[in-house]
């Protein structure tokens, strides 16, 4: 009996094609090259990475199924902008998760956590010199999950990275929108770090973290023309 064989898939065949056109894009938007309102005209995109305007158009589609990409009548497919809504309550659910993750992890950090959140943090303080809110943000976000991820409570760490990829996924790069926020940021992060340095109190600790939240988050609204979020 004949044995039925599944041909495989060739190396830059359209699907493969497709992958990378839409790893490339989703990291551009994600990044802030892209910014909201920019066109995406699959033809210069298709030029520009070097393929057909096939796995183009599939990529995009899959970023519109997304929400990264919305299409409009007689314009065509451009770069979704930043949802402020979505934003507003994921920052006041993080606020709240991270500040609890944050104060429960606190006590089991060990020094070389505590050593490797300081360094991170004067790497911070030396990207203010020549400010690049994508780096900024990726160390921003690589600091605050030293402090969290020794969080002992799964459930609570499971939302707060839920919360982290969320951000993600809107291209909340804060600092993009609200530069002279990240000095600020900096400063907080030595207090936060202070106060887990000498063992303060857990709520302390929580507070910090909370208010550091929730400070970028209104620095955020402040500049969309948006009232303060009262969490």
């Amino acid at each position: 009996m004949p044995v039925e064989v599944t041909p495989r898939r060739r190396e830059g065949s359209t699907a493969s094609k497709s992958q990378q056109a839409y790893e490339i894009l989703h990291a551009r938007i994600t990044g802030g090259d892209l910014a909201p309102g920019y066109r995406l005209v699959l033809s210069s995109l298709a030029a520009d990475l070097g393929v057909s305007t096939v796995p183009v158009r599939e990529a995009v589609r899959r970023l519109e199924a997304e929400g990264l990409v919305t299409f409009e009548k007689n314009v065509g497919a451009k770069v979704a902008a930043v949802d402020t809504t979505l934003y507003l309550h994921t920052m006041q659910t993080l606020a709240v998760i991270e500040g609890a993750a944050t104060a429960l992890a606190a006590p089991l950090l060990s020094p070389e956590d505590v050593a490797e959140a300081r360094e991170l943090n004067r790497a911070l303080r030396d990207c203010l010199e020549d400010f690049d809110p994508r780096r900024f943000t990726e160390l921003n976000n690589r600091f605050h999950a030293v402090l969290y991820d020794r969080c002992p409570n799964p459930h609570i760490l499971d939302l707060v990275h839920r919360g982290w990829n969320r951000l993600n996924a809107i291209r909340s790069s804060s600092f993009q929108h609200i530069p002279g926020r990240a000095h600020r940021s900096v400063e907080e992060h030595d207090v936060l770090l202070d106060l887990i340095g000498e063992r303060a109190e857990p709520r302390r600790v929580e507070d910090a973290a909370r208010a550091h939240r929730m400070a970028t988050l209104n620095a955020y609204l402040e500049a969309a023309g948006q009232p303060p979020s009262l969490i």
